[in-house]
């Protein structure tokens, strides 16, 4: 390490382990932050460097993130590992955000927002205290966290030192470029009295597993974020599915199938039985096909378990059986595989992305509803899954879930919607008027924003205005401000913002912006205002539907041919019809498709 060779090494250690060599930039990093790590050590006399004493760029289990470096040993009252992250950034580089617990990094004429660094290695901190067996096993194992920011002086705007950040720096100091020696000392009295310690042994053959504390952490943040309860038949199928996921999560290699509609409770019994098998001790993860609804669940159990929420191609690189349980929720939004521009070079697969959730799970469980398929490259289906856990060998399970809460509780209103939709030929064919779900045809785009804006007013952040895309998307401007890209006469709105598109569904700006199918999928409110396009109209001469791509901005939608078009507009609009609770507000652009409704509605003006 002291003759500069560091960064040499670590890129032949990282091409045998990855397959491929570091970036340039990466190995640039390495140079320069290493050898600052390596002066630390020189200034401080701490010289003696055994293998068994550092880590470097060591991935977190069920991540792929690394830390930069791990110094294992023993102090006079402490033995366990000084974890430490190590940026290069400067104090031009940092500016303030306005959001809580974030910065901004400028590099050029590019802008970051990335996390305080002390927040960061939070994440790092937890990353190993949650789900590495030594940490349950011997509690007297300690990590002692550090920031490095070897270019950053605190003589200066020390916006990395702001008051706002006063916590985090108690619990996961930064250190400047001035506290080269405090970083020094602070590695010495943790880690450096006893080199022959046998941490590092005990640490590199720990179990992947989640903690107790974790399980903890995850029940209490579903329980006291949880949004609505199940009822009646839902409890029911929840005790089942659950009772059988830990069964067959003892043994053996098994599936579940649980098919449901929009708000028969899906999600949160996907959410439940996740809980209920990390209580058992399982190395379990939730997966989904969604972007919107990944963050969101992130959110909702917290930085701690953010990464036990995984999308689809995740699991691309485990082996066999390697993971105890996968619980894939919108199990429809499957692709054909990882191959999608979208998914990271790690994850890359060409096999059928059901068996990269199948192959390596022993208990593998799939939430799906099979016409919310709105995409040509959404191919989840119950067959599809079938075939795959048949071909592994698995046991299979299949439920179905009919009981729903959303949409008034109203199984006869998904049902006239479906029939009038033309996805099915069953159910009502007129909406009665003691329907117990609103459904109200407007005269116009600003009546609609009119009614949502009135629903928020009496209930902050419950409804939602939701359209088809028959408008492009613009990225938002240099000052930050949103395009009004839903353009009809004198009504404009923009579309959710392009770069922070999954918080349209639950951060307060979503009042303000229109969604689209891929952010609403997955998500509900009290009241939601459909702006049904021209992209899909009722033709009353054929008594048809009829798909019209030339009025969609939707590229991928267009990419099937007219026929399958027209399918999943027929889902899309299903699923934008169906995100309510209590009522749903449409106002059409294309008249035919607006009378063709009004015809299938009974007249409720003496009701």
């Amino acid at each position: 390490m002291l003759d500069n060779s560091i960064a040499d090494v670590l890129r032949q250690r990282f091409s045998q382990y990855y397959g491929h060599g570091p970036g340039p930039s990466e190995y640039r990093s390495w140079e320069n932050s290493l050898r600052a790590l390596k002066d630390v050590f020189e200034y401080d006399g701490l010289r003696d460097i055994h293998e068994n004493r550092v880590l470097l760029e060591y991935r977190i289990p069920v991540t792929d993130r690394r830390i930069d470096a791990l110094i294992f040993g023993a102090g006079d009252a402490s033995r366990g590992m000084v974890l430490v992250e190590l940026k290069q950034w400067s104090n031009e580089e940092v500016k303030d955000s306005p959001d809580e617990g974030n910065v901004i990094l400028e590099a050029g004429r590019a802008q970051r927002v990335v996390p305080h660094p002390s927040l960061q290695v939070e994440g790092y901190y937890y990353g190993l205290k949650d789900n590495l067996s030594i940490f349950d096993e011997d509690p007297s194992v300690e990590i002692f966290p550090a920031v490095y920011l070897h270019n950053y002086s605190r003589k200066m705007d020390t916006v990395l030192y702001g008051p706002r950040f006063g916590e985090a720096l108690r619990r996961y100091p930064l250190f400047s470029k001035e506290d080269y020696r405090s970083l020094g000392e602070y590695i010495r009295e943790r880690v450096w009295r006893d080199p022959a310690s046998d941490i590092y042994t005990r640490f590199v053959s720990s179990l992947v597993k989640p903690s107790r504390q974790l399980m903890s952490h995850v029940r209490q943040m579903v329980d006291n974020q949880r949004v609505f309860y199940l009822i009646d038949e839902q409890i029911a199928a929840r005790n089942a599915i659950v009772s059988r996921a830990k069964r067959m999560a003892r043994g053996g290699k098994s599936a579940i199938i649980v098919k449901g509609g929009p708000g028969t409770g899906k999600s949160v019994i996907a959410l439940e039985t996740m809980v209920e098998l990390l209580g058992e001790g399982k190395d379990v993860y939730y997966a989904t096909g969604s972007n919107a609804f990944t963050n969101t669940l992130r959110k909702l159990v917290g930085n701690r378990a953010r990464d036990r929420i995984k999308y689809f191609f995740n699991f691309t690189d485990r082996a066999d059986n390697d993971v105890d349980a996968i619980i894939c929720d919108e199990a429809h939004r499957f692709r054909r595989n990882s191959n999608d521009y979208g998914v990271p070079r790690q994850f890359r697969s060409s096999r059928p992305q059901v068996e990269d959730i199948v192959r390596p799970a022993k208990l593998s469980v799939f939430f799906i509803d099979e016409k919310q398929v709105v995409r040509p490259n959404e191919v989840g289906s119950v067959r599809l899954i079938r075939e795959a856990a048949e071909r592994y060998g698995a046991e299979i399970a299949e439920f179905e879930l009919k009981t729903q809460f959303r949409c008034g509780g109203s199984e006869s209103y998904l049902e006239w919607l479906d029939r009038t939709l033309g996805i099915s030929e069953a159910g009502p064919e007129v909406l009665g008027r003691n329907e117990p779900m609103t459904f109200e045809i407007v005269g116009s785009p600003r009546e609609l924003r009119e009614i949502i804006t009135r629903r928020n007013a009496e209930k902050p952040n419950s409804a939602r205005i939701v359209a088809g895309f028959c408008w492009p998307w613009s990225k938002p401007r240099p000052d930050g401000s949103l395009v009004d890209d839903v353009v009809i006469g004198d009504f404009h709105m923009p579309w959710e913002k392009k770069d922070e598109f999954w918080k349209w569904a639950t951060d307060p700006s979503g009042m303000g912006q229109v969604g689209t199918v891929y952010t609403a999928q997955g998500f509900e409110f009290d009241y939601v205002g459909v702006i049904f396009g021209n992209d899909l109209v009722y033709d009353p001469d054929e008594g048809k539907w009829e798909g019209r791509p030339e009025n969609s901005y939707d590229s991928r939608a267009k990419a099937g041919g007219k026929e399958e078009f027209t399918r999943y507009l027929q889902n899309a609009y299903r699923v934008l019809l169906s995100r309510a609770h209590r009522g749903v507000y449409v106002y059409f652009m294309d008249k035919d498709t607006e009378r063709y409704f009004r015809s299938r509605i009974e007249d409720r003006a003496d009701a």
